[in-house]
């Protein structure tokens, strides 16, 4: 399952990452990352995000716009790979407090994922593009959150689309993964 993260976030990231805003590109990962931690808990759902970024950082072409290698990590929007870590964790921790999660209980850990996405994200770009990276003219706080203005309304629909349809699928891990843990005792 960590392999199946890793390659949706992978294809993610680079199904429309031509779209560029400011300097934010415009991606599925988001979308992927609150889906891994919502249908494979806090734990697998997070290393599995540890996972994709070691596997770009060693020089897979699997971050936005094909790019791979140590140098995403002096990118402006590493920010958001680190916020993915924490995006699944938080998501999958939200729906693991309670024994049987209903539809609603994913919908918020969805939202309160991109939230994540958004606040670890935007901040760290906008401290990247002060102090490493060469900021566009004029650049300001309040111009890195206008960037963030246009993957917004994508980024709120496919949450709540991640929390309606996790429920189901993370049953059947569950129960798939009962089963096993079950057999190999």
């Amino acid at each position: 399952m960590i392999a199946v993260f890793v390659a949706l976030m992978a294809i993610g990231a680079n199904i429309s990452s031509f779209l560029i805003v400011g300097g934010v590109p415009i991606t599925l990962q988001t979308f992927f990352s609150i889906l891994a931690g919502a249908i494979l808990g806090r734990r697998i759902g997070a290393i599995s995000m540890i996972v994709y970024i070691l596997v770009g950082i060693a020089g897979a072409p699997v971050t936005a716009q094909f790019v791979g290698g140590p140098i995403i990590v002096m990118k402006p929007t590493f920010g958001f790979l680190l916020s993915y870590i924490l995006v699944a964790y938080v998501t999958g921790y939200i729906i693991e407090k309670v024994k049987d999660p209903k539809v609603g209980r994913f919908i918020i850990a969805s939202l309160i994922g991109m939230a994540i996405n958004y606040v670890f994200g935007t901040n760290w770009m906008y401290y990247a593009y002060k102090f490493w990276a060469n900021a566009p003219e004029g650049f300001s706080y309040g111009l890195a959150w206008a960037w963030m203005l246009a993957p917004l309304p994508k980024d709120i629909i496919l949450s709540i689309a991640a929390g309606l349809m996790s429920p189901r699928i993370y049953k059947a891990v569950q129960k798939a993964n009962h089963v096993y843990k079950q057999e190999t005792v």
